[in-house]
């Protein structure tokens, strides 16, 4: 008898292009999306983006100023209307994969000590929630400052159902894109085959990044499928294929992505994951006008520092007002 989870309580990349053939299915989603993706003051339409910056040896950096800053929208300089830098609480959802495939090679139980790991990382003034995937998205529990509801969650059981990757992502992120928090993230655990998602992970990278919510990709795998691992049969360039949409993604929202196949690898990656979200820079600027789809390119004067920072914007008439 298959049975399901019981959801009961007790990861800056090089900017990309924006994909021709998503253009449609980004603007006709991202205008449903709720969220601070703009703002609009006395009528004008601000966008604001929050970005995490590293040094070359990937300590956050903490010291920048307004002017260290460049923003480039669509090839064209834009002046910085507003400039915030610091610490604060931080707003996280945590999306795991319960499909079928995660029963493969043991990666359930890398995922669930991977969400145990990520939850003991979270203080007192955080805020966090969970959800599950398999064919559609389950919310297990709401955002909620009591962080031991999340933590008592039992997530034994055996994964079963297809995987909709993509669009559980595209449907989470609008749910961290409501919180206030200005440093907030969506942290997906998953072995990263897609089955069953009717987006593509073009058009779901373009409706997190115009909602301004970083991605984050733990992706689980045996220590023989680690690119690059002691005991990986395959060579890094041999994975790069099947995983590049996965990180294309991460990195169009502002995120990252790591692989885990050892407990270690999970430590890691969450620990640069709060690292990274609990210091923000957050910018404003006045978009082009021009409606559709807009490139962005946030970046330091500084060429050895790293931006993480959501590559691209929908722009268009004002017709609701965010706070």
């Amino acid at each position: 008898m298959t049975h399901r989870f019981l959801a009961v309580p007790i990861l800056t990349a090089a900017m990309l292009p924006a994909p021709p053939g998503a253009l449609d299915a980004l603007q006709t989603s991202a205008v449903s999306a709720q969220g601070p993706a703009t703002t609009f003051k006395a009528g004008v339409e601000v966008v604001t983006v929050t970005a995490g910056v590293r040094d070359r040896k990937g300590r956050v950096v903490r010291d920048l100023q307004r002017a260290d800053f460049e923003v480039v929208d669509s090839g064209i300089r834009r002046d910085i209307r507003d400039f915030y830098a610091g610490e604060a609480p931080v707003s996280v959802a945590f999306l795991l994969d319960i499909s079928g495939s995660m029963a493969v090679g043991g990666n359930i139980e890398r995922a669930r000590h991977a969400i145990a790991v990520a939850t003991g990382m979270l203080r007192n003034e955080d805020e966090a929630a969970l959800f599950t995937f398999d064919a559609s998205l389950q919310e297990v529990v709401g955002f909620t400052r009591d962080l031991d509801r999340v933590r008592r969650v039992s997530l034994e059981g055996k994964p079963w159902g297809m995987t909709s990757l993509y669009d559980a992502v595209a449907a989470a992120a609008r749910a961290v894109a409501s919180r206030s928090n200005r440093h907030r993230a969506l942290l997906v655990i998953t072995d990263g085959v897609d089955t069953g998602s009717r987006l593509t992970a073009p058009e779901v990278s373009g409706i997190a990044s115009s909602i301004d919510v970083p991605v984050y990709l733990l992706a689980v795998v045996s220590p023989l499928d680690h690119p690059g691992g002691e005991l990986s049969v395959l060579a890094a360039d041999d994975v790069a294929t099947s995983t590049a949409t996965l990180a294309d993604l991460a990195r169009w929202t502002g995120g990252d992505m790591r692989v885990a196949s050892q407990p270690a690898h999970a430590v890691a990656a969450t620990r640069d994951l709060f690292e990274e979200l609990r210091y923000q820079y957050l910018i404003t600027f006045d978009p082009d006008p021009r409606p559709g789809w807009h490139p962005l390119e946030v970046r330091t004067r500084n060429k050895s520092l790293t931006v993480h920072a959501r590559g691209g914007y929908i722009s268009g008439p004002a017709q609701s007002e965010h706070h």
